[in-house]
């Protein structure tokens, strides 16, 4: 088969002057009486095209006239470089163009559309090039991890979506059809990560999608997210997992910096700063008392941090230590999963951490109990059946090494690394408790 060669944009300025082909989306047009411009966008950029309007070109000059924005055509022409042209110094005089398919004049968004109406038409929202960024950013940044979890000998596991039972909280959990009975999907891939522990894997990783059955319409939840989870045996507290995750996320944004620091500081305004190591780690009780001097009381019945005491702190870490994230430990056991291992010398407090990136909280990490008596009893506690959790608390009856991990949101990463308001902006497809469309 033949393929008609074909130039990236972002690969034309290297090139001399000369014959090329671009294919691509018409971006905008300016059809003037004597010569007509239009911006072509493809995947990695944008060029002029210009067409002198004479007797020769009329042709050209004719589909020019009648071209509406996001239709896709195929051009060649003439490469020439001519530092006067703003749109990166280049521009291409057309000897041919051919619209490959039309598009429909009038689009249904504009630039001021809210975040719904976008959503509804995401392809075409996808067009912009802070989204196009937003996903290359999103490849480079899994990238990297994955790169530093191989590096470090961690294993890559997918672990399955569909459970018989609850991993946390039965009251967020999605049920479906199965065959003759019922079915979960997946919170989180908690159990099974635990689950190469005593297999004797020592260190696993995933990547990938969880569910989770929450009626929240915040700016940072979702029904349906990519979910970034790791697990590591023979810790002795929680700073091993907290140490472990603050390398990983140094590593995630050093990679984006390098390849992406001038384009996200062109199209978001943002300067990316690579971390210091290690993090800031404040205990739970002490970061409440922190805020309450800055003047907020934490407005929860239970024992958590909210979403405003979370900005506050984040702001104290800011002022005191010019850092972007912050380790708060120490939680609750109250308002922790039966599976976080609690203080040997205060079983009212876990060997647990939330990790606040830009103000937000994006991970909850831990080290897990794995004393299989000391789980019964726990799961107990939280009003949950050992019976359901027979095939979980198995893992430990035939031996396990103390270990301990983290899961974390995606999406919340890259919205925050990126100062958006909302997750919906950098999630491909969003789902929520109202929308499973597109």
């Amino acid at each position: 088969m033949t393929v008609t060669e074909r130039t990236l944009v972002k690969n034309l300025a290297a090139l001399e002057d000369g014959p090329v082909t671009v294919r691509g989306w018409v971006d905008t047009v300016r059809d003037q009486k004597k010569v007509q411009f239009v911006v072509l966008r493809d995947e990695s950029g944008a060029v002029q095209l210009v067409n002198p309007r004479n007797d020769e070109t009329e042709q050209i000059a004719t589909t020019i006239s009648g071209l509406a924005q996001g239709s896709f055509v195929t051009v060649t022409g003439e490469l020439k470089h001519d530092e006067r042209v703003k749109l990166g110094g280049i521009e291409v005089k057309l000897t041919s163009l051919t619209v490959e398919t039309e598009a429909i004049p009038e689009t249904p968004i504009a630039a001021d559309s809210g975040i719904d109406k976008r959503l509804d038409w995401r392809f075409l929202d996808l067009r912009r090039p802070e989204m196009n960024l937003v996903f290359r950013v999103q490849t480079t940044l899994e990238h990297a991890w994955r790169t530093w979890w191989v590096e470090n000998d961690f294993i890559e596991i997918h672990t399955p979506k569909l459970m018989a039972s609850a991993s946390e909280s039965r009251a967020e959990l999605f049920e479906v059809e199965y065959f003759e009975g019922k079915a979960y999907l997946a919170q989180s891939p908690q159990f099974f990560k635990q689950m190469a522990q005593p297999a004797g894997f020592g260190r696993v990783f995933e990547v990938g999608p969880a569910f989770r059955a929450d009626p929240s319409f915040t700016s940072r939840h979702a029904t349906e997210f990519t979910s970034v989870d790791a697990e590591i045996s023979w810790i002795d507290s929680a700073e091993d997992v907290m140490r472990m995750h603050e390398q990983l996320m140094v590593a995630g944004i050093t990679a984006v910096k390098e390849k992406h620091g001038a384009e996200i500081a062109e199209l978001f305004g943002v300067e990316l700063e690579i971390p210091a190591l290690p993090f800031p780690r404040i205990p739970l009780a002490e970061a409440k008392r922190i805020v309450a001097e800055r003047g907020y009381e934490v407005q929860r019945a239970d024992d958590d941090m909210d979403p405003e005491g979370e900005r506050q702190i984040a702001a104290y870490v800011k002022e005191e230590f010019g850092h972007d994230f912050v380790f708060l430990t120490d939680y609750a056991s109250s308002i922790r999963p039966f599976y976080h291992m609690r203080h040997a010398d205060d079983p009212a407090l876990t060997q647990s951490y939330d990790l606040v990136y830009n103000g937000v909280e994006i991970s909850t990490g831990a080290q897990r109990e794995h004393r299989v008596d000391v789980l019964i009893e726990q799961a107990k506690e939280k009003g949950l059946d050992p019976e359901e959790l027979g095939f979980y608390l198995d893992f430990f009856r035939y031996g396990v090494p103390p270990h301990g991990g983290f899961g974390m949101g995606l999406s919340r990463v890259l919205m925050l690394m990126l100062h958006q308001s909302n997750l919906r902006e950098v999630v491909y497809l969003f789902r929520g408790p109202t929308r499973l469309l597109p």
